[in-house]
């Protein structure tokens, strides 16, 4: 038997009509299946400016597809089940995701789904010629906002290192600086992450199409990336010193939001218009030679009778995850006492000795106390999570230290540093708090999982993700710690820390073996 062409000839658009209309529904299902994922995103679309354009990604990529739709009516629509392999893997990627409450990685694997989905009913020749259109639907999934921190920081570095080559004093305390004109402060709205998600979005679409070269295709989309990291770095500097030399009259109100967009807008039309030097859009863009199309009723005729069983296959693996899914929220909670820790050491039950409240959400036991010895104060705060669910998650993005703007507390500096307890080497989240009152707190923070310290947070959501889908115990115990300081006994606040810790975690652990009954 001679094998089947991989085209069918452009001229007989009927051979696509069964394919196409089996493929949008099984898409429609699986969002329908994936409904609460798929609603996820789109409330980020509708209440985030940053990624408003989400509500355009999906007509944008139809539109893409139907530019090629010369070069996609010439390729035969023919069922392959190796795409069931990406399905189920990004089906176990969604339930993991979903066990961990990790809504990104959940949307991204919701959006690999939809692509397998096509592969497995239309082939691999369709998903080799759709592949842009395909994959930029990942530009749906509302993500980034991991980057605001390190964006923050490149920002303060490079407005602090240009105003002192300008000659100007600053002292610097975290992301807050001060100069003589003023006191400044780089907050998430200056970390750039809007302009830096507008512009790959905007600047990967531009060199799909106007390049024809995957070359300065990936140049461009680099470019993308890169120049507006530093268009908002000089948007920062430009606005600090627009204040400073107008003695602090402009650049601070609604200007302040003007000026930074002005520039930016400069600056992209400035990057799409270099850009332009080297378009090749009036070229045809290359198309894989096609095989010899031979007789069109058998090829025709055996893509219509397996697509229907691959589109029962697709559904049937997809549904798998969330069912299990719904089966693991639907067990009930265990039942918890009040989480108790007595003192141990020379450490005494002391007064309140701060105002500052770390924001730490939807625990099912908490705990919050003052020690006193020898005059040094500490303040423990536990948050236990029995199980992780959704709005009660031991790693959750409105568990932080304090909130932006606040008008008595400032974060001043926080990173994941190394530290002596007992002698052993252990990793700690570090903050240091600033009080408008002058008060100033070290303040320390680890997760307990699974009876072993996890400081890094990624890492800890797998741990337990992997304990929620193996039907095994995921509960974990934020453990917070805090002592006031000034600059010139920061050491003697640490070693504070180090004693605490080392004397009262026998304590904790005795605790949360209560708790949770081991």
């Amino acid at each position: 038997m001679s094998a089947l062409p991989e085209t069918l000839p452009v001229t007989t658009p009927r051979g696509w009509w069964l394919p196409a209309g089996v493929t949008i529904g099984v898409l429609l299902l699986l969002t329908a299946i994936f409904w609460p994922t798929f609603l996820s995103m789109e409330e980020v679309w509708a209440r985030s400016e940053t990624f408003a354009h989400g509500y355009l990604i999906v007509p944008i990529s139809i539109w893409l597809i139907w530019r090629k739709r010369d070069e996609l009516a010439r390729i035969r629509p023919r069922a392959d089940l190796r795409g069931l392999y990406l399905l189920a893997a990004a089906g176990v990627g969604w339930l993991l995701a979903d066990a961990g409450s990790v809504n990104v990685v959940a949307q991204l694997a919701f959006i690999a789904m939809l692509i397998a989905a096509v592969w497995t009913l239309l082939g691999a020749a369709f998903v080799r010629a759709a592949f842009f259109p395909l994959m930029f639907l990942f530009f749906a999934v509302p993500m980034g906002e991991f980057l605001i921190q390190p964006l923050m920081g490149v920002t303060a570095d490079f407005t602090v290192s240009m105003l002192q080559a300008t000659g100007i004093p600053v002292y610097r305390e975290g992301t807050f600086f001060s100069i003589p004109s003023g006191d400044w402060s780089v907050v998430e709205g200056c970390s750039g992450l809007r302009y830096l998600i507008a512009s790959v979005t905007l600047g990967v679409l531009y060199a799909y199409l106007t390049y024809r070269s995957w070359k300065r295709r990936l140049l461009f989309s680099i470019a993308a990336m890169i120049v507006p990291v530093f268009a908002n770095s000089g948007r920062a500097f430009m606005i600090v010193m627009i204040a400073h030399l107008s003695d602090m009259k402009l650049a601070l109100g609604v200007d302040h939001y003007i000026y930074g967009w002005v520039f930016f807008g400069i600056v992209m039309m400035l990057l799409f218009w270099i850009g332009s030097f080297w378009r090749e859009d009036d070229q045809v863009e290359p198309v894989s030679p096609q095989p010899v199309v031979l007789a069109e009723t058998r090829g025709t005729g055996m893509a219509s009778r397996s697509i229907l069983p691959a589109a029962l296959l697709a559904l049937g693996v997809a549904g798998l995850w969330p069912m299990y899914a719904h089966w693991i929220e639907s067990r009930p909670l265990p039942d918890m006492p009040a989480l108790q820790v007595e003192a141990a050491g020379d450490w005494q039950p002391g007064e309140a000795f701060t105002t500052w409240v770390p924001h730490w959400i939807g625990a099912d036991r908490q705990l919050r106390r003052s020690y006193t010895q020898a005059g040094h104060d500490v303040m423990l705060e536990l948050n236990y999570y029995v199980t992780q669910r959704q709005g009660a998650e031991l790693i959750n993005s409105q568990n932080y230290m304090i909130k932006q703007k606040d008008p008595a507390w400032s974060n001043v500096g926080e990173t994941i540093v190394t530290v002596r307890i007992d002698g052993i080497a252990r990793q700690v989240r570090q903050a240091k708090m600033r009080g408008s009152n002058g008060q100033r707190l070290l303040v320390w923070q680890w997760n307990l999982i699974d009876q072993r310290s996890v400081v890094n947070d990624y890492l800890a959501k797998l741990i337990l993700a992997f304990d929620r889908v193996r039907l095994v115990r995921d509960d974990g115990l934020s453990v917070l710690i805090a002592t006031p300081y000034q600059n010139a006994d920061f050491k003697a606040a640490t070693a504070t820390l180090a004693r605490f810790a080392a004397d009262m975690e026998p304590a904790i652990a005795r605790g949360l073996d209560q708790v949770d009954g081991q």
